[in-house]
């Protein structure tokens, strides 16, 4: 089949929206599918569109229904589809989600936020990584956390940095985070949090492969964010053995579970600093973490996310 993939997320850009779009797309082909992957609609006939966010996708997905109205579609729901724009843009938000002959989202609790009539064509598809090439080997000296993420609202970027102010002095706990700054004023925050917190790093924007060697040496990674669509980068950091802690959210618990050990109420940096002092002095504590990730790591893996994306476009074909 010809499929169009349409995304916000532009080809340059090294944002967990374009790592799963390519990612589809890759996984499609492989079952023999025709895939092109667009920041716009233009018009062009295809077999099927799947277009990722209701909201940021809307123009694309208006004009494919009224060219094509039998055209099946498939919407791919972000984090901020649900706990933003079905607020704030509810009419345009909603009509694309109707407009969808099937909805998919990438965490098991979505559908508790969705619209009661909207839950009967919605499927949980879990995004996939694949293992790191060498073996991990987490500095000896420090105690390394690594933050993968744009600096954004939605992400709370800095939940993690001021976590590690308030650890105890003897702490060899050093917070490296990698993601581009969304604005000037996430840059200045990050660089001024950088100046007067030596435990903090900002890398700023980073390659794919840059990620995965910071998985190499980190001991564990911590997602802080206030919401998640079901975050690419927890698959990531399980597919590479390297244990979480996370915001009890749901796009976090939608993955990890609600018994996680690693949890903590979000926005709550002291709760945090708890966590992470644990980690690094309780050996038994990384052990449960890295066992509970262990655990979760078949739901995590490509064969899996494929088959679910071939069945899905079977059914509608």
């Amino acid at each position: 089949m010809k499929i169009n993939l349409i995304t916000p997320a532009n080809k340059y850009t090294k944002n967990g929206n374009r790592t799963s779009i390519v990612r589809w797309a890759k996984l499609l082909r492989s079952y023999g599918h025709n895939t092109q992957i667009n920041t716009e609609y233009d018009g062009s006939a295809c077999d099927i569109m799947i277009a990722l966010h209701a909201r940021h996708s809307a123009e694309a997905i208006n004009l494919y229904k009224a060219k094509y109205p039998k055209g099946p579609l498939i919407v791919v729901l972000g984090g901020t589809d649900v706990n933003t724009f079905l607020k704030t843009d509810a009419t345009i938000t909603l009509s694309a989600m109707e407009k969808a002959d099937a909805l998919v989202c990438l965490h098991d609790q979505i559908g508790e936020a969705l619209p009661k009539q909207l839950t009967k064509k919605l499927h949980t598809i879990i995004q996939s990584a694949v293992p790191l090439k060498q073996q991990r080997n987490p500095s000896k000296r420090n105690f390394d956390i690594c933050v993968i993420g744009h600096l954004r609202d939605e992400k709370d970027p800095l939940r993690a940095a001021m976590a590690a102010r308030l650890l105890n002095k003897s702490s060899k706990i050093r917070v490296f985070h990698l993601g581009k700054a969304h604005n000037d004023t996430w840059a200045i925050a990050a660089k001024k949090e950088q100046m007067e917190n030596p435990r903090y790093h900002w890398l700023g924007e980073v390659t794919a492969g840059r990620v995965r060697r910071e998985f190499i040496k980190t001991h564990l990674m911590v997602l802080s964010s206030n919401q998640e669509g079901g975050a690419n980068v927890v698959s990531e950091a399980i597919a590479a053995d390297v244990p979480i802690i996370a915001s009890n959210i749901p796009g976090n618990t939608g993955l990890l579970g609600h018994n996680y050990p690693g949890l903590y109420p979000v926005r709550n940096e002291k709760a945090l600093s708890i966590l992470l002092q644990k980690a690094e002095t309780n050996p038994q504590f990384l052990t449960q973490l890295n066992r509970a990730c262990q655990k979760l790591k078949p739901r995590f893996t490509p064969e899996l996310e494929g088959q679910a994306w071939a069945r899905l476009i079977e059914n509608l074909s």
